[in-house]
């Protein structure tokens, strides 16, 4: 992932609105979720979730794909773990930790 790549999903990230929405995509996995239902369940009003959908799929955080006469909004689970990998490339000096991130040498726990 290049740095622009990565400061374009952490802007997107960074409105608290979009990172709730961003949130309830992985949380539902590859099923995804249709923009009334997800309107509904984060109390927004449908123009505005278009509005934060939008700068999410522009960041390529989020993926959309028509089925039947709905859109369907998955988080782009691979641009997730691309960014994940970015942010987290020098952890334990640079080396590859191995060890699940709660396990890390870096992890504050």
């Amino acid at each position: 992932m290049e740095e622009q790549d990565t400061v374009r999903s952490l802007l997107a990230l960074g409105h608290p609105m979009r990172l709730r929405a961003f949130r309830a995509l992985v949380v539902v996995g590859q099923a995804g979720m249709t923009p009334g239902t997800m309107a509904e369940a984060l109390a927004l009003s449908p123009s505005a979730l278009s509005f934060h959908l939008k700068e999410l799929t522009n960041a390529g955080l989020v993926t959309q794909q028509r089925d039947g006469r709905n859109l369907v909004y998955r988080a782009a689970f691979e641009r997730m773990n691309d960014l994940l990998s970015y942010l987290t490339e020098n952890c334990c000096q640079g080396e590859a930790c191995g060890v699940a991130p709660s396990d890390c040498c870096c992890s504050s726990s």
